[in-house]
């Protein structure tokens, strides 16, 4: 499995990038959303306790520092990476039943240039193709080999799906 972090200027992109950097970018989250939890209950069980109160306001301070970092995150590229990765996988995973194993993203603005290599591919063109086959409407094609696939969001970008 490759390494690369998926972006919504990407030709193609593997589902399991997405899987892998969404990992990612939720451990990150959780660990600030668990020392928000952590700053919250010590904060509580020391308002519950009198005895504790010259604690109050330290453990607050912790609390809204706590708070403020897990808000800062879902602001950073990061949060807003994880977001737009969590709304495409959402998306996706309805339409691919291989989506844990790996499915191909299609950018839409790259789709003709997928379907002459996959007819490539497919050995449906020879090697010393001449006419006919150098006069294909890939555009055509192109759409034609859409019908298979389904189309989903990535930020803002059409990505094509099977």
């Amino acid at each position: 499995m490759s390494r690369h972090n998926p972006t919504n200027t990407d030709d193609i992109i593997d589902s399991r990038d997405i899987i892998r950097r969404i990992g990612e970018l939720d451990d990150e989250r959780s660990a600030l959303a668990d020392k928000k939890d952590d700053a919250e209950a010590d904060y509580r069980a020391a308002c519950d306790d009198p005895d504790r109160s010259g604690e109050w306001a330290p453990l607050k301070e912790t609390l809204e520092n706590a708070e403020q970092a897990l808000t800062e995150y879902d602001d950073t590229d990061e949060g807003q990476e994880l977001k737009a990765l969590q709304s495409l996988a959402d998306q996706a995973e309805g339409y691919a039943d291989d989506w844990t194993h790996g499915v191909t993203l299609i950018r839409d603005s790259y789709f003709e240039r997928y379907a002459q290599e996959l007819a490539d591919d497919l050995g449906a063109i020879p090697k010393d193709a001449g006419w006919p086959c150098t006069c294909i409407d890939w555009n055509l094609a192109a759409d034609e080999l859409k019908q298979d696939y389904t189309s989903v969001d990535f930020d803002d970008v059409t990505y094509w799906i099977r």
